[in-house]
């Protein structure tokens, strides 16, 4: 029988067993290694009128990306659970070079569809029998048009390997190695970074402000090299952008996010004007926490007065129980999740920050990384992680390549979820005290979505337009990023309490995979929101209609996505303003219980 702390580690033994010195793992690396060798013979035989054999190319292709992703999920879950396992980097490394190889042969599929007409390219879809993944070859064959010539695009991706993804490696290798010595309750503990912003949640001040101090003082010491890597990513990017003939930096975010700048703009404005309504919850938010000035360090700082904490299994058990009145399968989906022990809780040292979903394409499971402390916060986090995972699932019998969704819609089930949870919260208590807490929770989401994330967009914008004129020093990267808190928190942040080392700290600006990682989790929060109020309107219907908004997201736009399935055009504002002025309502009822506790 498993015990119950054992129920907090997630099982990797049957995906691979024996971790990162792992023979049947290694095995499959050695059968990786073969299938990109004989798919890299394959393309240097076709001719340009073989269809089938193109075809068949395409979907080798399609497999080895599962590999590839089997192989990279994998070795992602060994260094978050241990972020010392030197071999769990080195592995790391090694998936790079097969996804760069990978890359770089589909430059060959990129070059063949070039030279096609659109005629051409028609009967090619039609005699390699490939047309149910057509949106993404179409998708693939348009973006290549913006690219360089294949052959310099595969001397880029090469060079990419040593070069620009090594210092996403080395900034997740620096980040992981900082331990800071932490006092409580009278003992001195060495803790791991996501330990540390775990008690930035807590109900303590000065535990907060601690925390946060040691925070910095961490990377202080890490600063000038943080700096390095940032501009040596941003340097590589533009360099890139500029001979592909790409202007703007956001050139390349937005075509992955499939997104319109039209749709951008419209969020962002929304988000700017309604942002100072959030004054009247802070100033509420104040009283309660009876300070004069709001900090940084304030910002998810509970209030409301609880005794209930969650044990993980009584957590879980929670989420189970409400998703399965919004959908059935959601309910199951979640139970098997868990039994099966798909997520990675226990609080521990070693460990690295923050939480993650990650998918299994081989397996058609996912694995979640999160690190549990009891609160609901913690139960919060769980079930936007089931969520992840529960969109994986729906679109697990679709083929790879119309299955992957971009960033923007990645949020959506994950905070589907929360909100599903924390209303069903507020409807079982009676406590006036915890429906403070609860509508905090809420509200607070939408202040970090809305405020801290919105700086985090200014940053990189301000950032990449100074950086195309050369290296920016961290003096200027520090005024940078107070610059853009200022700009976003609406004078919710007083006196000295920014954050001007968050460019330093957050793992998000230093992510290769993914530029200007930080807009799609407030599109997600502020989309979700309007496809979770729909879901209170249908009522028993809602569960078919979100599962299959959910089917379509890897293969359309998230314009054509809102359009098909909610009617509503992003490009207009009128649909983020809705979500907003939803989000917001929970302001007012939360003055008026802070009110009656004062």
């Amino acid at each position: 029988m498993t015990s119950a702390n054992n129920m907090q580690r997630w099982d990797l033994e049957s995906i691979f067993a024996g971790g990162s010195k792992s023979k049947e793992f290694a095995d499959f690396r050695l059968k990786l290694k073969d299938k990109l060798s004989t798919a890299k013979k394959l393309v240097q035989e076709l001719s340009p009128k073989d269809h089938p054999g193109w075809g068949k190319f395409v979907l080798d292709m399609q497999n080895i990306f599962d590999d590839i992703r089997q192989a990279s999920s994998f070795v992602g879950c060994l260094i978050s659970e241990n972020v010392d396992d030197e071999e769990g980097h080195r592995l790391d490394a090694e998936i790079d070079t097969y996804y760069a190889e990978w890359q770089q042969l589909m430059t060959r599929l990129e070059d063949y569809a070039l030279k096609l007409s659109d005629s051409e390219w028609n009967v090619f879809i039609a005699e390699a029998k490939v047309d149910d993944i057509r949106f993404y070859l179409d998708e693939m064959r348009e973006k290549a048009r913006a690219k360089m010539a294949p052959e310099f695009e595969r001397l880029a991706l090469s060079l990419a390997v040593d070069g620009f993804h090594a210092w996403n490696r080395l900034y997740d290798k620096m980040a992981g190695d900082l331990r800071v010595d932490f006092e409580e309750k009278g003992q001195v503990k060495k803790i791991s970074l996501g330990q540390l912003a775990a008690k930035m949640d807590l109900p303590d001040r000065e535990i907060r402000r601690k925390a946060f101090e040691k925070l910095n003082e961490a990377w202080q010491s890490r600063a000038e090299l943080a700096a390095m890597t940032l501009n040596s990513l941003a340097g590589f990017r533009l360099s890139l952008y500029k001979n592909r003939g790409w202007d703007s930096p956001l050139f390349e975010p937005l075509r992955n996010a499939r997104l319109k700048k039209e749709t951008l703009d419209a969020m962002w404005g929304v988000c700017g004007s309604e942002a100072p309504r959030l004054q009247k919850y802070i100033s509420a938010k104040k009283k309660i926490l009876g300070i004069d000035k709001f900090r940084w360090y304030d910002q998810t700082a509970p209030v409301g007065k609880t005794s209930q904490t969650f044990s993980y299994e009584e957590a879980g058990d929670f989420i189970v129980k409400h998703l399965s009145g919004l959908s059935r399968e959601m309910g199951e989906f979640s139970r098997r999740a868990l039994d099966k022990r798909w997520v990675e809780a226990e609080d521990r040292s070693g460990k690295a920050a923050g939480g993650f979903c990650s998918g299994f394409p081989l397996s058609k499971e996912s694995r979640i990384f999160m690190t549990f402390t009891g609160t609901f916060g913690g139960l919060s986090t769980l079930a936007h992680e089931l969520g992840h995972a529960y969109h994986s699932f729906v679109l697990n019998k679709k083929p790879t390549f119309i299955s992957r969704y971009p960033m923007t819609l990645a949020e959506t089930a994950s905070t589907f979820n929360e909100l599903a949870v924390t209303d069903a919260a507020l409807e079982a208590t009676k406590d006036p005290q915890e429906k403070l807490m609860l509508l905090d929770q809420k509200i607070a989401n939408a202040y970090i979505m809305m405020c801290n994330i919105r700086a985090r967009f200014v940053f990189d914008e301000t950032f990449y337009a100074e950086r195309k004129n050369g290296f920016v020093p961290r003096s200027r990267l520090e005024e940078l990023m107070l610059a853009a808190q200022k700009a976003s928190y609406a004078g919710t942040i007083e006196g000295e309490g920014w954050h001007s080392l968050f460019w330093a700290s957050k793992l998000h600006f230093f992510i290769t995979g993914a530029p200007f990682y930080n807009f799609p989790y407030t599109f997600g929060f502020l989309f979700a929101n309007g496809i979770y109020d729909r879901a209170l309107k249908e009522g028993n219907s809602f569960a078919g209609h979100y599962r299959d908004l959910l089917a379509d997201t890897g293969a359309m736009s998230n314009e054509d996505v809102a359009w098909k399935h909610l009617g509503v055009d992003l490009t207009k504002e009128d649909f983020w303003r809705d979500s907003v002025n939803r989000i917001l309502a929970d302001i007012e009822p939360f003055v008026k219980l802070a009110e009656k506790g004062m």
